[in-house]
């Protein structure tokens, strides 16, 4: 049976320099994916520009959905990008990612019919990421600068639990049976899967929540969610958070949503990818073609 084509799908907002690095550590993948579609939440036009000068040497077609400037939008970003998409699988990962040279390999190893998979991120102290900003090489590894959540603390930040920053594939199998954390920076799921639930809620406006929604839904739709541990890594641009004071206040128009969801075991959303499927019949331009 032919392997499956893969999409991979970048979120991305006025940040190019981040997005640069990101792009770069794409391109050097053991495993390129058939596409790359960076959506983008209204970003200005230097980020456009930045893409026009990646594309003439990128080794797969780019193709750059934008939507105008208009509050944070993300689940409508990543609407569109699925809507574009034409691989059989997604992977979705935010702009301030730099991936391990196996990130999209690792993704297509462990994915399997009846299951989505969600990664994690290996979060670069202020310093490290200033140096990789900086046009210093990604590493990865036990000596990783970054902070390290610690068991049964959700707020501080403590330099331990390095072993998952290494990448050890064998281990990584055994992880997949348990079924991680929610998180959109690093998820990947089956074209299918994503028209079936309707892709992100788009009522959803402001930061938050969007992932843990549609994390429910797939679930409601029989999906099991798969963790991947030693497997899929990347390193996160440490940047200013634009989260709420308490992102999990259940006040929040976005977790009414979410809790609604939950209550009414819903599987579909009402607005959804399926209104930007018409738009997007025949793929974005690769700008490649363009850079030529």
């Amino acid at each position: 049976m032919a392997a499956p084509t893969v999409s991979l799908m970048i979120s991305t907002y006025n940040w190019k320099e981040a997005l640069a690095l990101v792009l770069a550590s794409v391109a050097t993948q053991r495993h390129l994916p058939d596409e790359v579609i960076v959506t983008d939440d209204g970003s200005r036009p230097d980020t456009a520009e930045l893409l026009r000068t990646v594309a003439a040497g990128f080794p797969v077609p780019l193709r750059h959905v934008w939507q105008p400037d208009d509050g944070f939008r993300l689940a409508r970003s990543r609407n569109r990008g699925m809507a574009a998409s034409r691989g059989d699988y997604l992977i979705q990962v935010d702009g301030d990612m730099i991936l391990h040279p196996d990130f999209v390999g690792d993704h297509l190893r462990l994915a399997r019919r009846g299951r989505f998979l969600q990664g994690t991120r290996i979060r670069t102290t202020e310093a490290e990421t200033a140096r990789l900003l900086a046009g210093g090489e990604a590493r990865f590894g036990w000596f990783v600068d970054a902070y390290y959540r610690v068991e049964g603390d959700k707020s501080t930040y403590h330099f331990g639990r390095r072993h998952h920053t290494m990448r050890l594939p064998w281990l990584a199998w055994i992880k997949a049976r348990s079924t991680g954390h929610p998180m959109g920076c690093n998820v990947s799921f089956w074209r299918d899967d994503a028209l079936r639930v309707n892709g992100y809620d788009e009522r959803m406006q402001g930061y938050g929540s969007e992932d843990l929604e549609i994390d429910i839904r797939l679930r409601n739709a029989g999906l099991r969610r798969s963790q991947i541990k030693f497997a899929a890594l990347a390193l996160h641009l440490e940047h200013r958070s634009v989260a709420p004071p308490d992102p999990s206040d259940p006040e929040l128009p976005n977790n009414r949503l979410l809790r609604a969801s939950r209550e009414a075991r819903l599987v579909r959303s009402e607005l959804g990818l399926s209104t930007h499927l018409d738009e997007f019949r025949e793929p974005p331009n690769d700008l490649r073609s363009i850079a030529r």
